[in-house]
């Protein structure tokens, strides 16, 4: 057994005392105390939203009331970065706090291939300070019992395991044998003909309800827009005029999933704790042009790629966290952040125990408090679907499957399209060092 496997089982342990102290908090704390003493925390993980595929991100096109609210209550990344251009390692990076590599998981999940079950999450820490935790949506982190959601760190679970469903039957279709991949914890559920973004908002009312007097963690990830592209009537009746066919399907979808986080975030405005529950936004990467979407209908913007990229249009994506009369509104930040950040921020905000596993976010709590400190992080990486890139400062260095090394300026070029390696080899020799030095790190620790 290693030293942080050792670790993390310290930790819980500890924690589960803590908690079963907590348990006891009922009978001496008032609602109002508990609720004062801890924040909520929901967090909103969309799938194959484009980089800038909301109004407040750019795009003129769309219908997006309710994200747009979103960002007008709380603080929206300009340069915000998905832990991996692909599903299951940039969900493994969320729910950890580390690199993919880290986190044992570099591509989907899929059978007994998933997360390994010894990796710590975001549902354990919680739940180990006494949060209620839920998750309801898109697990694709293992199919496996003893990687399910259950198994780490989840009181309740309701959704599907594998990259996407069928909206309607719950079925996966898309490599086979077909299979029905709907689940109520850890047995299987069968809701025939309902609408599965429908399902999903439904538990999510319902917990935060029963929950509303007492701290509690909820996971939402959206199938949505991920294929397939199953919008309601009513959102594609909005886009009638709309000419491109590939954008129509997927703008409806887009404002489908709109309408979806508005009523969770109504049920949470109207229990009245908006201003005790901490919500986090983001898509888990670029928008995708695979076959099953139609050849794409997400926008990049101005940015190079898409999903199963490591350019900006793969990895760049719209991320919000709004805390209302806690944390500023209506306010932009551009600092470097990522998914990896999502952990140690909502735990320093809720006051929890110090994490003893070795995470690679950093807190964002500094640049959200102020436009002006440091970004979190002197340098990212990623490596996923035959790509390595690596970020420092203004520098981006990407090692594309067809270009070779191209190294950007992001400062002067977004867009990933003027080539600087021969210009600048230093800069290249020493991203590339940097690199190669990250990779034996992050699979030995």
């Amino acid at each position: 057994m290693t030293s942080e496997s050792l670790t993390r089982r310290s930790f819980i342990k500890n924690a589960s005392r803590a908690a079963a102290v907590m348990a006891l908090a009922p009978s001496v704390l008032s609602a109002a105390d508990k609720s004062a003493a801890k924040p909520n925390v929901i967090v909103i993980l969309t799938d194959d939203q484009g980089s800038v595929d909301v109004n407040c991100y750019g795009a003129k096109d769309l219908i997006t009331p309710n994200m747009d609210a979103l960002a007008r209550r709380g603080v929206r990344f300009g340069q915000f970065y998905a832990g991996a251009p692909v599903c299951s390692p940039s969900r493994a990076s969320l729910m950890t706090g580390r690199y993919p590599q880290r986190a044992q998981l570099t591509g989907n999940a899929w059978g007994k291939r998933g997360m390994p079950a010894e990796q710590l999450t975001i549902a354990e820490v919680f739940k180990a300070s006494g949060y209620r935790t839920a998750l309801f949506g898109k697990w694709h982190l293992g199919d496996d019992l003893k990687l399910s959601p259950n198994a780490q760190g989840f009181d309740e679970f309701l959704g599907h395991k594998v990259g996407c469903i069928d909206n309607y039957s719950h079925f996966f279709y898309w490599s086979g044998p077909n299979k029905h991949d709907l689940w109520k914890n850890t047995k299987e559920h069968f809701e025939d003909g309902e609408y599965f973004p429908d399902i999903m908002v439904r538990e999510a009312k319902r917990f935060i309800t029963e929950n509303k007097d007492r701290p509690f963690f909820l996971y939402l990830p959206f199938n949505t827009p991920h294929y397939p592209l199953q919008a309601e009537q009513k959102f594609v009746k909005l886009y009638d005029k709309m000419k491109d066919i590939k954008r129509k399907r997927y703008a409806s979808f887009v404002s489908s999933l709109d309408d979806k986080i508005g009523q969770v975030i109504a049920t949470v405005d109207k229990l009245k704790i908006r201003k005790n529950t901490i919500i986090v936004f983001q898509s888990d990467h670029g928008h995708s042009v695979e076959v099953r979407t139609f050849g794409g209908g997400g926008s990049a913007g101005p940015y190079r790629g898409h999903k199963f990229t490591c350019w900006e249009g793969g990895l760049r994506v719209p991320a919000i966290i709004s805390w209302p009369g806690r944390i500023p509104e209506n306010q932009l930040r551009d600092q470097v952040a990522c998914s990896i950040d999502w952990l140690p921020t909502v735990a320093e905000y809720c006051k929890l125990p110090a994490i003893k596993t070795k995470i690679d976010g950093k807190s964002l709590i500094p640049i959200i408090e102020s436009p002006k400190a440091p970004s979190a992080h002197e340098t990212l990486h990623w490596s996923a679907c035959g790509m390595w890139a690596v970020r420092q400062g203004k520098w981006k260095l990407v090692n594309g499957k067809t270009d070779g090394l191209f190294l950007s300026d992001m400062d002067a070029d977004v867009t990933e399209t003027k080539n600087l390696a021969k210009k600048f080899p230093e800069v290249v020799t020493r991203l590339k060092k940097l690199h190669q030095q990250w990779s034996k790190e992050v699979v030995t620790q």
